[in-house]
């Protein structure tokens, strides 16, 4: 039988030693992974849920995303304890290997957003077939019937686990209650601020990361890597390394030389002692001031503002960020003739099983991809060049093998975001801005331009590739500003890049958020008031409201010290950003409060939520004020946090506020929601407390 159920189709899903391969692909069930248990449902749309319960009454439902430290297995697992009537202790939210089709991707804000009606439809059908199973069993009326606490309660006081009805459930056709999800004004689970099911395993470490597995026989592995970005190697003497104790085998890679050893001390150990000999980089000729000025040049004209117009003008660079998720990035590979089995944390599990068939000359069907957790991404595991790596590493080494990119390895040969150069201009007249315009230019990546030139528009130089200009990627469009136009230019360069948290707005929002501020100045107007009467969007005015009442906007402070304030939206969401910083010391500023309020719609977990914006907040601090990577001569500067200077504990403010808006629509995008505000905020803010116009961020770099 199909069932039509709000966002999901859910088919009935057969018990054990059945097919489940039209919902995971190659992936085992739970049931054959943990024993015991029967599929009660399967969805049949793009994300293929699949939940169980296990005769221990455990509900489990494996999630094609993967958890990084955003909270999503704990808010999926909401959702479903929320239509189940479940406790939240009883639902595990394990990750789906990677499979043959389907919605597998953790990205741009969207596994809340993705999964909110496929989970809880999914989890309705089961309750209803569960409140059926237990109906039928008891001779009752199934709607005289109740749930709680993972069981069926009958009104004489009989009680029935899930776990004991799940085999009969499953081979219920056609429920005799509804199987709709609740309304949100019966919800009792979501909206409520929750603990993350998983702390407890965090910070006693018994929560599984890559760099925690035990795969017999894989062996630490490190690789040693060229002085500049996209150095080749020219020659190896190896000889000390492999009589070195410990040590089991060292192979050429594409990104250098690998030592396999006993431990990851032995393999560095080896790894040092390698005598190689390098080409230079493609880059090896370009430094952060080359780069700036073709960026700059590569900005196309904001064209001519209207006549009779007066401008506020400003021109913005952004450095190059790393992702520097605090785990760094991990992989165990065990690549056989014949098949493979590869461990690592993947936002594109999909993706990379692919890519890591065809780089190991094998069908996909023959490769295999366990998700595991990560301590943190930010966009860097949209990428998977570490697994591919360790696939091939195993490959040629003919044995299994644990790879580990030192932190230097992922700052100077990893994914970072890429530079820009911005440049604005806000036309007003009669006391309103009657014209904005945003043009802007990023690098982009490339591989010495192979492949480019046929695309029209393009020159290459010394190994650096100048795009023609095309639209703007993301729209401005939040306040009442009259034409808007934007337009933007690329510079591409032969040099890893990847999406960081928020991607264009955290960059493009800033500078506008700091023209606004501007335009205010020269209108004589406050900064708040100003974007109260020009913002677009009602949920934006009430976010913005919400900052300045709670964080006392306009109140007094000291010499040196002042408050800013930034609004966001995305995602269908927004948020704004008060921020206060005292920068007596201008080159040693300190952020002493944030207040944010977003609407984000329905939040599963308003704690996770809170969360996520402290997170964010962090991450404006960061970017605007201290860190960021320097180019010289083809390499990355910085190569550990010793210099890449992300604020830590006694950076962060002493005081942190979230607040969030009830709303009982459908959720929106949570998860890099606040960057943008948070660094528009704290931008503000240092202008306001240094009388200073800052253009070129970080501010201390």
């Amino acid at each position: 039988m199909v069932y039509s159920l709000a966002a999901s189709t859910l088919t009935l899903a057969a018990p054990v030693g059945c097919d489940t391969s039209s919902a995971e692909g190659a992936e085992p069930t739970a049931a054959e992974a943990h024993g015991p248990s029967r599929v009660l449902v399967t969805g049949a749309d793009e994300e293929m849920l699949v939940l169980e319960v296990t005769a221990a009454n455990k509900v489990v439902l494996r999630l094609p995303r993967v958890e990084v430290g955003q909270g999503i297995t704990t808010a999926v697992a909401m959702m479903i304890a929320e239509e189940l009537d479940a406790r939240l202790v009883d639902v595990d939210v394990p990750l789906a290997e990677a499979r043959t089709k389907g919605n597998q991707y953790t990205g741009g804000s969207s596994s809340v957003r993705s999964l909110y009606g496929p989970a809880r439809a999914l989890a309705a059908t089961a309750r209803a077939r569960l409140v059926t199973a237990a109906a039928r069993r008891w001779h009752l009326p199934a709607r005289s019937l109740r749930t709680r606490d993972t069981m069926v309660v009958a009104p004489d006081g009989r009680t029935a686990t899930f776990g004991s009805l799940t085999a009969a459930a499953a081979g219920i056709q056609r429920p005799d209650v509804s199987s709709r999800p609740k309304p949100a004004s019966e919800h009792k689970v979501i909206g409520r601020p929750t603990g993350r099911i998983d702390a407890r395993d965090i910070v006693t470490g018994k929560a599984k990361y890559a760099g925690d597995l035990e795969v017999a026989g894989a062996k630490p592995t490190v690789v040693a890597r060229p002085p500049t970005l996209g150095g080749r190697l020219v020659s190896v003497d190896d000889r000390a390394a492999r009589a070195m104790p410990g040590v089991h085998a060292v192979v050429k890679v594409a990104g250098g030389v690998a030592v396999v050893a006993e431990s990851f001390h032995h393999a560095f150990k080896a790894r040092d002692a390698l005598r190689i000999t390098w080409r230079p980089g493609p880059l090896a000729s370009l430094s952060d001031a080359v780069i700036r000025s073709r960026l700059r040049a590569a900005v196309p004209s904001v064209g001519a503002p209207p006549r009779g117009s007066a401008q506020v003008e400003g021109e913005f660079e952004f450095a190059f960020v790393s992702h520097a998720p605090m785990e760094v990035l991990t992989a165990v590979a065990d690549v056989r003739a014949d098949r493979a089995e590869i461990w690592f944390s993947s936002q594109t599990p999909m993706d990379a099983r692919e890519s890591i068939a065809s780089a190991i000359g094998l069908p996909k069907s023959k490769v295999r991809v366990h998700v595991v957790r990560g301590g943190g991404s930010f966009g860097r595991r949209l990428n998977y060049d570490a697994a591919i790596e360790a696939a091939l590493i195993s490959k040629a080494a003919r044995r299994p093998v644990k790879l580990m990119w030192s932190r230097g390895d992922d700052i100077r040969h990893g994914r970072m975001r890429g530079a820009s150069h911005h440049r604005i201009r806000a036309s007003h007249a009669w006391g309103r801005v009657v014209a904005f315009s945003h043009a802007m230019a990023s690098v982009s990546e490339s591989y010495e331009g192979q492949g480019l030139a046929a695309q029209g528009g393009v020159a290459v130089r010394d190994g650096v590739t100048t795009v023609a200009a095309g639209p703007l990627p993301s729209d401005s469009g939040l306040y009442n500003f009259g034409r808007f136009s934007g337009s933007s230019g690329s510079v591409e360069l032969a040099m890893p890049l990847g999406a960081w948290r928020s991607v264009d707005s955290g960059t493009m929002r800033t500078a506008e958020e700091i023209v606004v501020d501007e335009v205010a100045a020269e209108l004589g107007q406050d900064p708040v008031a100003f974007r109260r009467g020009t913002l677009r969007n009602k949920a934006v005015k009430a976010v913005l409201d919400k900052v300045a009442a709670a964080g006392n906007w306009g109140r007094p402070l000291p010499s040196g010290q002042a408050q800013g304030v930034a609004v966001h939206e995305e995602y269908g969401s927004c948020v704004a950003c008060l921020v206060e910083i005292d920068a007596t010391d201008p080159k040693n500023p300190q952020v002493t409060k944030v207040v944010m309020a977003a609407d984000v719609g329905t939040a599963v977990n308003p704690r996770g939520l809170e969360a996520q914006l402290m997170g964010t907040a962090v991450d404006g601090i960061s970017t605007v004020l201290r860190a960021g990577l320097h180019i010289d001569r083809g390499a990355v500067r910085e190569g550990s946090f010793a210099d890449f200077r992300y604020a830590r504990q006694q950076h962060s403010p002493l005081r942190f506020e979230a607040h969030i808006m009830p709303s009982r629509r459908e959720p929106g995008g949570a998860g890099e929601l606040g960057v943008p505000a948070a660094a528009g905020a704290v931008a503000n803010a240092y202008a306001r407390a240094t009388r200073t116009r800052p253009r070129r961020f970080p501010i201390n770099f």
